[in-house]
């Protein structure tokens, strides 16, 4: 991430943190997972006649490609032994001396292994340490590991090959790795510890990397800045009515919901800032995650708690998965799988936790408020006193993925916009948003496994074969197909 000089590769992981703690604000619009703060800088359901298609994930030719549509080497050999001593050795004499000399020549020790397993280590090592006499040294060693050529050696590009290829692999953690991960980990970022207590095993530690920020600990209505440079959530932020929302234009994108009658728009510029909205709307408590690298706006109720209890607040972790981010709640230091709701670590996870979600539709000012005048939509400066840009990402992730994902479904675009939903049989499906908006102001139908779409204020509304309305967002194809992979698809 940061680029360092000979000093600080030969240095201490912890001299690397407070750089790239310094460097944060210039750097969060090029590496992190989102945009940096800116005070730091009912209608019957439409019939299914439609003919669709429902084909399974083609065999890609071959072999497997990345989001940059870059051939995926075969996998390595992969050990099911316990780690060699050699290899314990080797790794522990890097990790030990993470918060004080980190050698180029123990990072090779590492390649020198044949075990490929420890790529993962080498990966979540190469992170921190990107740039530097160190960074070069794990290119050599994962090469040596795997029996592959990573390319040039600039930007994050080795970093994002090696996890695109680990993750393609489906490449086996070598044994210990969550540990390395939590003292790797959190000698940056002291407020993941308990993400690493993890005693039901639910995360997926090696598709979990830093997104280029820290987390957001503050408390529920705190206005303030992020200590250390975090992605601030947006917590009960004023509303206007539509008469007052003038100040959107009307072809601005809004994340639109409504809950009990009760309508809301959020809009795109703000939730690129913020990435996260705690509010109340038709009297439920709900969290709005926004990935921008995955192009999808989530709302989860977060009043379904036992009796007596606040409701869950969401925050975001600055961890990703999939080049989709990680939220956790903040109270019982949760982590979340953001895109299914369902708690990975923690209390939560005990507890079996998996957030219910509502619609939230993508469209335009203009056409929701048209459509739904009783709308409100946030206050221009957010309750917050500061000017919004009103493209704060500048298109930073229209290009595909910028982190890594492994192989994708080649079935679409990996970026092009989807409908994703879960149908009442428990089939996931997605709509492809240009044909079924086409096919729907054409007249047709557009429906698949007793989903049906309507056209509402602009975006799309899935409901059931009663008319019920069904949870839904949209989402760029790699992330729908990363999270939900035996998805059907809707074809006109």
């Amino acid at each position: 991430m940061v680029s360092g000089n000979r000093h600080h590769s030969r240095g201490t992981l912890a001299s690397l943190t407070r750089v790239i703690r310094r460097y944060f604000v210039a750097l969060s619009l090029v590496v992190s997972a989102c945009a940096a703060d800116p005070a730091l800088t009912t209608e019957p359901p439409v019939s299914t006649t439609t003919p669709t298609t429902t084909a399974a994930v083609p065999e890609p030719p071959d072999g497997l490609f990345d989001a940059r549509s870059e051939v995926i080497p075969p996998a390595p050999a992969v050990s099911t032994a316990p780690l060699s001593d050699d290899a314990v050795t080797a790794v522990e004499r890097v990790w030990g001396s993470l918060d004080e000399y980190v050698a180029p020549e123990d990072i090779r020790a590492i390649g020198a292994t044949g075990d490929a397993r420890l790529g993962w280590l080498l990966a979540d090592l190469m992170r921190f340490f990107q740039g530097t006499e160190v960074w070069r040294a794990i290119v050599e060693a994962f090469n040596e590991l795997a029996g592959t050529e990573l390319g040039p050696l600039f930007a994050d590009v080795p970093w994002r090959r090696m996890n695109d290829y680990m993750i393609a692999w489906d490449l086996p953690a070598p044994p210990g790795y969550a540990e390395y991960k939590r003292r790797l980990f959190t000698l940056v970022e002291p407020g993941w510890e308990p993400f690493f207590e993890d005693d039901i095993g639910l995360a997926d530690w090696r598709l979990i990397s830093w997104g280029g920020v820290f987390i957001d600990n503050r408390q529920l209505g705190d206005l303030g800045r992020c200590p250390r440079g975090c992605i601030p959530a947006l917590d009960d932020p004023p509303v206007i009515d539509a008469g007052g929302g003038d100040w959107y234009p009307d072809d601005g994108i809004v994340f639109a919901v409504e809950i009990n009658g009760e309508a809301r728009a959020y809009p795109k510029n703000m939730m690129e800032v913020h990435e996260m909205v705690n509010d109340t709307l038709g009297g439920r408590r709900i969290g709005m995650p926004y990935c921008t690298l995955c192009g999808a706006a989530q709302a989860f109720l977060t009043d379904d708690v036992p009796a007596g209890e606040d409701p869950y607040v969401l925050r975001t972790s600055g961890l990703l998965s999939r080049s989709n981010k990680v939220m956790y709640e903040l109270d019982s230091k949760s982590m979340f799988d953001t895109f299914r709701g369902i708690a990975l670590t923690g209390p939560l996870a005990e507890a079996g936790v998996q957030l219910d979600q509502v619609a939230v539709l993508t469209t335009t000012w203009g056409e929701w408020k048209a459509e739904h005048p009783e709308t409100t939509i946030v206050v221009e400066d957010g309750g917050r006193g500061i000017d919004y840009p009103a493209d704060p990402l500048q298109g930073r992730d229209d290009g595909g993925p910028i982190f890594p994902v492994g192989d994708v479904d080649p079935r679409l675009p990996v970026q092009e916009q989807v409908l994703g939903v879960i149908a009442p049989g428990g089939e996931a499906v997605a709509f492809p948003v240009a044909a079924a908006q086409e096919a729907l102001r054409s007249g047709g139908d557009v429906g698949l496994v007793g989903v049906s779409l309507q056209s509402d204020g602009g975006g799309l509304r899935a409901v059931g074969p009663s008319g019920d309305e069904l949870a839904s967002h949209q989402a760029f194809w790699f992330a729908w197909s990363q999270f939900t992979p035996e998805t059907l698809v809707w074809r006109p």
